[in-house]
């Protein structure tokens, strides 16, 4: 299990806060305002309702808000985009903050977790994010989307059959990865045939701005399945 260093923890022994890396300001422009609140807001009330674990706090920003962040520029202009498995907001909270000429669409199975993305949404004045509370399987009716984008949900072998469903012809999968995308691409050969998932690409984003870079797997959906 990974633990926090000493300078991660309050004097009390718990992990604080991450310092806001110099890189946020860039990453985020003149949305760094919305980006700290929501930070700060993921902060107070994350580990209490299940958003994020005890140990994520000293990494809350790297690890997670510029993580997400950095995949905004790859958003089409004015994309209606669909963050499966939304969770926390991550990335479609930050998403929306990043780029406020998308609309994004959550969804998330699990109510308390649907709870926190509105009531997120309506404390930072989101108004391009809905949030749909399903399984990705049972928001077909909730597309097509111009792109579709997960983190931290599963293999892309299981992954692709949930998410490229929901894209038009012509649009994205933009999948935030780890760092075995490589191999997980080798396992979901059959899958990306199958949904004619064409030019797959793994884009390496925020090298040299932010501490942790981003894995992104890009590819479009060439005909419908």
């Amino acid at each position: 299990m990974e633990h926090p260093a000493a300078d991660d923890l309050s004097p009390a022994g718990a992990p604080v806060l991450e310092v806001e890396p110099s890189g946020a300001a860039a990453v985020f422009g003149d949305r760094i305002e919305l980006a700290r609140r929501f930070t700060a807001d993921l902060a107070e009330h994350g580990e209490l309702l299940g958003l994020i674990g005890p140990l994520e706090l000293p990494r809350l920003w790297s690890r997670h808000v510029l993580n997400s962040a950095v995949v905004a520029p790859y958003l089409l202009p004015d994309a209606q985009v669909a963050d499966v498995g939304s969770g926390a907001g991550l990335p479609g909270l930050v998403l929306a903050i990043a780029r406020p000429d998308a609309r994004l669409v959550l969804i998330e199975p699990m109510e308390r977790r649907c709870d926190w993305l509105r009531a997120e949404a309506d404390r930072l004045g989101l108004d391009n994010v809905e949030v749909v509370r399903a399984r990705a399987e049972d928001a077909v009716d909730s597309g097509p989307f111009d792109q579709v984008t997960a983190r931290a949900v599963s293999a892309l072998r299981t992954l692709i059959p949930l998410t490229a469903p929901l894209v038009r012809r012509g649009g994205q999968l933009i999948l935030l990865k780890g760092a075995r995308v490589e191999e997980e691409i080798v396992a979901a050969a059959k899958q990306i045939a199958t949904f004619r998932l064409r030019n797959p690409e793994v884009l390496v984003l925020g090298e040299g701005v932010v501490p942790e870079v981003t894995r992104l797997f890009r590819a479009t959906v060439d005909a419908a399945s």
